[in-house]
């Protein structure tokens, strides 16, 4: 259950109430992908985890991204 925000709720406070419960869900849904590495009732070829883990890297890679962007204006300027 997505937790209520307190009221007056800082924006650090914010951040860390939400990072934490997207970053649970996230990693709950990995660990239910995980269970379609189960031969027994999945078939499926490398070339298939390949593609699902290559999505999956390049996503972490685009938000990962986003984390660390400058906001410095990188246009020109004459001083």
């Amino acid at each position: 259950m997505k937790p209520k925000p307190p009221i007056n709720e800082s924006k650090a406070d914010r951040f860390k109430r939400l990072a934490e419960y997207r970053t649970n869900e996230v990693l709950n849904k990995l660990m239910i992908l995980g269970n379609c590495a189960n031969r027994q009732a999945y078939d499926y070829t490398e070339s298939d985890v390949r593609k699902i883990f290559d999505s999956i890297e390049k996503m972490v890679r685009d938000v990962k991204s986003k984390f660390h962007h400058t906001t410095k204006d990188q246009r020109f300027k004459l001083k």
